[in-house]
């Protein structure tokens, strides 16, 4: 009995948190004067600016995921199965963008390639101008958020590569070369999670703030923002982001559909090795030519703006203004981050419990509500909890620092779900009823028994959370009271008005504070059995 009605109170108190507000939101939307109306969407892609926003949006996010499956892949082939020279230090450094807000890669590559920047100065204002021209604008907006986001499918595909089986690849090596092994065999394999980072990679793009408002390139979640905050708008910017859950609803179907299945056939066919027993791919004399060209692509993509922001913050001044200015910030963002963090895997335990052990039957419902958050725009999420908490009654919630963790469990609860859910096959649900059997009750069996062989799981789980709700901005942004900034939303709010020493010192503030949850990772992973 306490089992199930702690599990059914997880799945209603995650709904209520962070799938309630979305439909409050477009409840309210549909309801003018206490009658029901579609005025509020009338004008909704009737107009050309409305279908511009729409074509920039697939554009943008179509034009991220094809380009970073396309380099994704073969970088994480090149790093899991390969002996190419220093690939776990290519790894780590292509990780790093993905940790920090995309908008400071912009902020980087502005002060780079801008009308007064780096080469601008060292080329001329002519150059200047043509490079300032590409930044602003698709082309420049593509570049940034393939930065960011190439990391997924990187990670992704040398995750699932560690989990091919190994005989299938030897068997293939007895009729044909590597090439065609990788081709025919491995690559058909892997290719759940070639679409699952794919699908991820499109539906962050589709989301994106930061990028576009900074380049001034108009989607519909920049739209959407603009006219909740600046206009207070509530109606058309709700409308605006009708367009954003249709298309969210629409990658949620082709993951329900078709990737679930193919990911659950893969896992369970496959043995999961150690990197020593992995087969390795030799590279031979070509070696050198894959280590000059990952030099190239990390140095552009990753060394160059560090560089960049370390260049323009390079000052004691600019660091001692920047903590003045931001102290405050940095101590809450760390403090948010770390209660969402926790939140996220206390829920994420329940329901990642749930879904692999399939123990209620509202375990697929809790979890397509996980994925459908995850994938709806911060922009969204924001709207939706403002419309449901800013009321009187409830103005204790929405004027306080709860909102904000409200936000960070409706946006990341998949990311703690599935991590924990992938922790418990190694479980033995024999342990459970043995316990059971010698009287220990559901409380017991999870504190003495769960707890301590999922662990490992579980502080991976915090610290990827911990990442995630630190360098968040859309929903932040979005739902933040007074005096309640976030470090991310301080440096973008400051950008406007700042000397740019201060906001690169901020921005490498934030890289730094980022870093340390990726040590905590890579200390978990060698030293946490």
């Amino acid at each position: 009995m306490a089992k199930r009605l702690t599990l059914y109170v997880t799945i209603f108190l995650f709904v209520g948190i962070g799938f309630v507000p979305v439909i409050a939101m477009f409840v309210k939307s549909i309801l003018v004067d206490g009658e029901c109306s579609l005025a509020n969407y009338g004008s909704l892609l009737q107009s050309n600016r409305e279908w511009k926003l729409l074509f920039n949006t697939l554009s943008l996010a179509g034009a991220t995921t094809f380009i970073t499956v396309l380099l994704g892949v073969p970088l994480g082939i090149l790093f899991a199965k390969t002996d190419l020279p220093f690939r776990m230090v290519f790894t780590v450094l292509f990780v790093i963008p993905l940790l920090v807000p995309s908008y400071i890669l912009a902020i980087a590559w502005f002060y780079c390639l801008g009308r007064s920047g780096i080469v601008a100065s060292a080329l001329g204002e002519t150059i200047g101008t043509l490079t300032s021209n590409f930044l602003f604008g698709f082309a420049g907006t593509l570049f940034v958020m393939v930065s960011a986001l190439l990391p997924i499918t990187i990670i992704l595909t040398m995750v699932y590569l560690r989990m091919v089986n190994q005989d299938m690849e030897e068997a293939g090596m007895l009729y044909c070369s590597w090439p065609e092994v990788l081709r025919k065999i491995t690559l058909p394999l892997i290719s759940p999670g070639i679409v699952l980072g794919a699908l991820i990679v499109f539906v962050i793009t589709l989301g994106e703030f930061g990028v576009p408002s900074f380049l001034r390139f108009n989607v519909y979640s920049v739209e959407s923002f603009t006219r909740f905050s600046a206009f207070y708008d509530y109606n058309s910017a709700t409308a605006a982001a009708v367009p954003l859950g249709i298309i969210t609803i629409v990658v949620l179907i082709i993951e329900r559909l078709f990737l679930r299945r193919k990911t659950f056939v893969f896992r369970t066919t496959s043995k999961i090795r150690s990197k020593k027993e992995m087969l390795v791919v030799p590279l031979g004399k070509s070696k050198t030519f894959f280590m000059i060209l990952v030099s190239i692509l990390v140095f552009i993509l990753v060394v160059v703006p560090l560089c960049v922001l370390l260049y323009k913050s390079v000052s004691i001044s600019a660091y001692s203004e920047a903590f003045v200015r931001s102290i405050g910030s940095i101590m809450r963002s760390l403090l948010y981050a770390s209660i969402g963090a926790t939140c996220l895997v206390v829920l994420g335990f329940l329901l990642g419990y749930i879904l692999e052990r399939k123990s209620i039957r509202l375990f697929y419902a809790a979890d397509s509500i996980a994925i459908f958050l995850f994938a709806l725009p911060g922009a969204v999420i924001g709207i939706g909890l403002s419309s449901l908490w800013n009321t009187p009654g409830t103005n204790f919630i929405y004027a306080s620092m709860a909102i904000i963790i409200f936000g960070y469990i409706a946006q990341y609860m998949a990311l703690g779900e599935r991590i924990m859910a992938a922790a418990f096959p190694y479980v033995s649900r024999s342990l459970e009823e043995a316990a059971q059997i010698a009287g220990a009750g559901w409380y017991c069996r999870v504190f003495y028994v769960l707890v301590p062989l999922v662990k490992r799981g579980m502080i991976a789980t915090w610290l990827i959370c911990f990442i995630f709700c630190l360098r968040d901005v859309g929903i932040t942004m979005m739902v933040y009271p007074p005096s309640h900034d976030t470090l991310p939303v301080r440096t973008f709010t400051l950008m406007a008005n700042s000397p740019d020493n201060v906001i690169a010192a901020l921005c490498v503030i934030m890289i730094m504070m980022s870093l340390l949850p990726l040590c905590g990772l890579g200390f978990v992973n060698k030293y946490c059995k």
